[in-house]
């Protein structure tokens, strides 16, 4: 702990010191008619994470021990093609690569994110499309805008199966969207992707494990999904499946959503030691409010505010630790249920409550250097595997200095470290109960 606050000391300085880095408001866009409404457009961005790290216990790199460390890594380098080709027909594609960290294959190849095409039959109410889409089901940020996120990182709790069986929640598919008045909606079926094909192994089910779910080696069968949100004020648009995170005051939103994803035999579990195996459908559902608006409009200031209800079930016991980018690769025999270096009981079956607030100060806070905005991200994960509730804290702040063109973010999260118990639920581990984690993020964007 003494680390992470010396690590703290040491980005509060730089904050302090960085000068800003200047951005163009222009866009990247050609026009295709004389009407300028038929055009392509380029965007890109990028995401720089210098972090230190209190690792979890029984921690090792490439079987070394280690209690903490120090790392750099790109969370995410992101670069989109979108165009408007006629009056009806728009096309989106987005490449790039995620979490490229010090112990990844070096020279990663960038992959496909996004490539859909779509159809407006009746432009703003009634839109069809097909492709690698994330036009998903159940809440809020299960599309989420990378590059307009408040915290320091996505709510990967509410990105149930990232890359399980979809490519970092996409999937091949056909999705229907619109705008009925002020009801937003989306409805997607999908083909989610064999667990076989992942690039990392994910468990399947042991012969000697009962009553404990598992992803299903079966040919998956098809998920649908869908979100729905009421529009109390200003409409958000819908051009694109990622929604926003902080507007920063320029948009009066408050919305009100619920959405639902489904899979048949997505798990399966072995009721007996005899080994009849029983599948487990995959159902979430989830509902949701956001809240966007300015405060004073002279000075520039806003409150962002979200928070979601989330219940998912996988199955009995169905539990999944996940941590961003892990600066650890394995462990030894005084590892505990969590696994190597960062991570943390993220996705079960149970239920989760998340919120999240962020303040804009003034916009002439710094002058020209840009303003601060302050923010929190709590979650309570109430999961059938664990005996108790479990918490999981970040306390950041974002130097906006070009709005979200040029952003340098520092965040410091807490989380729980827990343990198998006497009766095989899990418990708060009594040696070390939580650990920490503080990260500086630069990201420039266009």
């Amino acid at each position: 702990m003494k680390n992470i606050f010396q690590w703290l000391l040491l980005c509060l300085i730089f904050l302090h010191s960085v000068a800003t880095v200047s951005a163009q408001e222009k866009e990247l866009k050609v026009f295709l008619n004389p009407e300028n409404t038929h055009y392509i457009k380029g965007t890109g961005l990028g995401q720089i994470w210098v972090r230190f790290t209190d690792f979890n216990p029984g921690s090792t790199i490439f079987d070394t021990p280690r209690e903490n460390g120090f790392d750099v890594g790109l969370r995410r380098v992101r670069y989109q093609v979108l165009g408007q080709i006629t009056d009806q027909v728009f096309i989106y594609t987005q490449f790039g690569i995620n979490s490229f960290g010090s112990l990844s294959g070096r020279k990663p190849g960038m992959f496909l994110h996004d490539v859909t095409a779509e159809y407006a039959i009746i432009p703003g109410k009634f839109t069809l499309g097909a492709g690698l889409h994330g036009w998903n089901g159940t809440v809020r940020y299960s599309s989420s805008s990378v590059g307009t996120i408040l915290g320091l990182d996505l709510p990967i709790i509410e990105e149930a199966t990232n890359d399980l069986t979809d490519q970092f929640v996409r999937k091949l598919g056909v999705y229907a969207k619109g705008q009925l008045g002020k009801l937003d909606y989306r409805l997607s079926v999908s083909n989610p992707f064999p667990i076989q094909t992942a690039l990392s192994p994910i468990p399947t089910l042991p012969e000697d494990r009962v009553n404990e779910a598992f992803f299903s080696e079966e040919a998956p069968a098809l998920q649908y999904q869908g979100y729905f949100f009421w529009q109390f004020w200003e409409k958000e648009s819908n051009q694109l499946p990622y929604m926003v995170g902080s507007y920063l005051g320029k948009k009066r939103v408050l919305n009100l959503g619920g959405g639902f994803a489904s899979q048949a035999h997505a798990l399966e579990y072995r009721a007996d030691i005899n080994g009849y195996i029983v599948p487990v459908s995959s159902k979430q559902f989830g509902l949701d409010v956001f809240l966007d608006s300015p405060l004073d409009a002279d000075k520039g200031t806003a409150l962002t505010a979200y928070a979601a209800f989330i219940s998912y079930n996988f199955g009995p016991n169905y539990l999944r630790n996940g941590g961003a980018m892990n600066p650890a690769n394995g462990t030894n025999a005084m590892s505990t249920f969590n696994g190597a270096g960062n991570k943390y009981p993220l996705i079960g079956t149970g239920e989760i409550y998340y919120l999240q607030m962020g303040y804009l100060m003034r916009n002439d806070l710094f002058g020209d250097l840009g303003t601060l905005q302050p923010y929190f991200q709590w979650s309570i994960s109430d999961f059938e595997r664990a005996s108790n509730p479990f918490s999981v804290m970040n306390l950041g702040v974002n130097w906006l200095q070009k709005g979200n063109r040029s952003k340098l973010s520092l965040d410091y999260q807490s989380r729980p470290i827990l343990t198998e118990g006497s009766n095989g639920k899990l418990i708060s581990n009594s040696a070390e109960s939580r650990k920490g984690m503080i990260v500086m993020q630069y990201q420039f964007a266009f």
